[in-house]
């Protein structure tokens, strides 16, 4: 284990400022790489606390920011259409790339490692997605996965499309056997 300064807010780790033990494989390959945080000896200790009140700062800042983002894009909803079976099953799946290209299109630019999607998505509907836009602030991005933007239409108005193609598939069984028992009164005479 070794320490290190975090440098912002990580889930689950700590607070910016925060002198924390770490495994030394995520500090090389994940904090010290992306800035999140420094390695504790004294020249950084003495560093970062010369430098405490401005790194708060532009921390307080960037989360204002974010928090304006986020008021301004609450409940966003982005349609992706994507071929799929008759179960609903996507051919393919939809990424965190997918994702925001389509946020991208909607006026909200994210890098896809902001998007925090735990596996892609392998089936059509609405599913919420977090956005982190800051360590401190979360959006959630409603994605609508559909065959079609008519289709998408009846997912967001929460239409059971399933039960929809169900009773479409029933109604035809039906009237295919009333054609067939037709056919066979008339051969029958």
């Amino acid at each position: 284990m070794i320490e290190v300064i975090l440098m912002q807010r990580v889930d689950k780790l700590g607070q910016m400022g925060e002198l924390v033990k770490v495994r030394p494989g995520y500090a090389r390959n994940f904090l010290l790489p992306q800035g999140k945080a420094i390695r504790a000896n004294t020249d950084n200790l003495a560093r970062f606390e010369r430098e405490r009140v401005q790194l708060e700062a532009q921390n307080l800042k960037r989360r204002e920011e974010a928090e304006r983002v986020s008021e301004r894009m609450d409940g966003l909803t982005v349609v992706i259409i994507r071929q799929a079976g008759e179960s609903g099953g996507l051919y393919g799946s939809v990424s965190s790339r997918d994702i925001a290209d389509v946020c991208k299109d909607a006026g909200l630019t994210l890098a896809r490692n902001q998007i925090l999607l735990e596996q892609p998505i392998k089936t059509l509907g609405v599913t919420p997605v977090k956005v982190a836009l800051h360590p401190e602030v979360t959006l959630v991005v409603s994605v609508n996965v559909a065959r079609s933007p008519e289709e998408a239409e009846k997912q967001a108005r929460g239409e059971d499309l399933r039960a929809e193609q169900q009773a479409e598939e029933e109604s035809l069984e039906a009237e295919l056997a009333a054609e067939l028992s037709e056919l066979g009164a008339a051969s029958e005479d």
